[in-house]
């Protein structure tokens, strides 16, 4: 089961679906009363290493590596057939991604590493082709957009043999500017940040090994890594944070992916509470997609021979208290040093424009 992206507004979802031993993109469209899947086969089938990305128009963004090129086009139900409209290419040498969608649902973005450096492109949205819009020094991963607007993009950068999140202004031209530094020794990667609260989700290896923890954008405190997101001989990935929780990270409720030999199944957890409850996925479940609502309803794409395209919806009580570990929880040393957050040219909280 492949796994699906979905817009901020969560009108939409993309993933590339499989028939038989042919590849092609699908749409699916979430906020109707009952959610619906259209493929959007072309021509020829897609290969395995093709890209979609949905926009916020109901459009699919199709990114096709070819021999050093990177063509792009937009997807669109034409009646019974697709419809497709060129959007130029890229030439790099290197590994070419797409971002997470734009919060503006109107562009999309790519970055491609390079021997030392990390190019920002804008392959949507822009006004002819695709734009090269930042150059980043260093080799970069990830990508996490910090505001509402798709100005402030976070990157996980590697230099000197460390990796460190930064900050890339796009209205200033790709201005950078340090995010996250919990040690001077450490790797510090952002997986997640929420524009409300400033709620960050962070993985780093500075308690001594990988660890998930939790900081607050624009805050001098130390980030914290509870014990409840410590599973023995499990991977725990977030994938969704709770909207509309302004300026209030600890109440957000957080979303997690757990992989283990019993399988795959969720999490749920909040910062204000030291336990996680954990739950079975729903069967079918497009893993580690979701998003969720302002009201704390978690929605999960799923697909079953039944129900090709579906949704889960998995409320959580505001007030909820998830149910303590059976041991003790031991308290927990702050890092050696504090987040440096405040150095970012956020200030806390994003200004458009």
């Amino acid at each position: 089961m492949t796994a699906a992206t979905i817009t901020v507004d969560g009108g939409y979802a993309a993933r590339l679906a499989r028939r038989g031993e042919s590849w092609f993109p699908e749409r699916w469209t979430l906020d109707s009363p009952e959610p619906y899947a259209v493929p959007l086969a072309g021509r020829q089938p897609e290969e395995p290493g093709t890209e979609v990305l949905p926009m916020g128009d109901g459009r699919v963004l199709v990114h096709r590596p070819s021999a050093g090129r990177h063509l792009f086009a937009l997807l669109y139900p034409s009646g019974p057939a697709t419809g497709e409209i060129p959007l130029g290419a890229v030439e790099c040498a290197g590994d070419l991604t797409l971002l997470p969608p734009s919060p503006d649902g109107e562009r999309a973005y790519a970055v491609a590493v390079g021997a030392h450096t990390t190019d920002v492109w804008l392959v949507a949205g822009g006004s002819f082709g695709p734009e090269h819009v930042a150059e980043v020094p260093g080799r970069c991963s990830g990508g996490v957009w910090l505001d509402r607007t798709g100005r402030m993009l976070a990157l996980d950068r590697e230099a000197d043999g460390r990796v460190k999140t930064v900050t890339v202004d796009l209205a200033r031209g790709g201005e950078v500017s340090p995010l996250l530094q919990i040690t001077e020794e450490s790797d510090d990667r952002l997986l997640l940040a929420d524009a409300d609260s400033g709620l960050l989700l962070i993985r780093s290896n500075a308690p001594g090994h990988d660890r998930l923890g939790w900081g607050v954008l624009g805050s001098a405190l130390p980030v914290r890594f509870p014990e409840s997101l410590r599973l023995a001989d499990c991977a725990v990935t977030p994938f969704a944070i709770q909207p509309g929780q302004t300026l209030l990270p600890e109440r957000c409720a957080v979303a997690l992916r757990i992989d283990g030999a019993a399988g795959t199944w969720l999490g749920l957890w909040r910062p204000a509470v030291r336990g996680m409850r954990q739950l079975p996925a729903p069967q079918g479940w497009l893993a580690g997609t979701g998003r969720w609502t302002r009201d704390g309803v978690l929605l999960l794409p799923y697909s079953t021979s039944a129900v090709p395209c579906g949704v889960a919806r998995l409320p959580v009580p505001t007030g909820e208290t998830p149910p303590r570990t059976p041991r003790a929880e031991p308290s927990e040393p702050p890092p050696a040093r504090p987040v440096p957050l405040q150095q970012a040219p956020l200030g806390g909280r994003v200004a458009a424009g």
